[in-house]
């Protein structure tokens, strides 16, 4: 299902996570849960995955994951903000001590000029740390390349910082 890159990625924060005896929780919108599948895939991940959230819908983001609707309406759901108040949220109504929020435009339609198809933001939350990326995946890519490409760049993310 996912890419050996994926998979070897994956492995390795599992093992980090347990290593550290840390929970993590995704938040997740373009991706789907795939952060949270590609973590779930690897055989003994359920001592270190609190969990996912699949905010897809704006009211989901609000309603899971408590970012304030006038945060969505100000800066659009593809923000840095918005995607800072998904990881906060999460790690603020769960136990886990990592929360990981990716929030994007995958395409094939929904981009503008200012926001293109492939902008994604993801942001970390870690005790009082919060780390943010931003990346642009390319208006030439379609839907399941930037989801993939997202899924490891929120992996990457959470070994960068463990």
């Amino acid at each position: 299902m996912f890419s050996k890159e994926i998979q070897d990625l994956a492995i390795s924060v599992i093992a980090s996570l347990n290593a550290q005896e840390k929970l993590i929780i995704t938040v997740e919108s373009c991706t789907g849960g795939l952060v949270a599948a590609a973590l779930t895939s690897i055989s003994g991940s359920s001592s270190v995955v609190y969990g996912g959230f699949v905010t897809y819908a704006n009211e989901a983001k609000n309603q899971m994951a408590g970012v304030p609707m006038a945060l969505i309406e100000e800066y659009g759901a593809v923000s840095e903000q918005v995607a800072i108040a998904m990881a906060k949220g999460a790690l603020a109504n769960t136990s886990a001590d990592i929360a990981i929020s990716v929030t994007g435009i995958a395409g094939p339609t929904g981009g503008t000029k200012e926001k293109p198809i492939g902008l994604v933001h993801f942001a970390l939350a870690m005790g009082d740390n919060i780390y943010h990326s931003k990346e642009l995946f390319g208006i030439d890519k379609s839907r399941e390349p930037i989801r993939e490409a997202s899924v490891l760049r929120a992996l990457k993310m959470v070994m960068d910082i463990l």
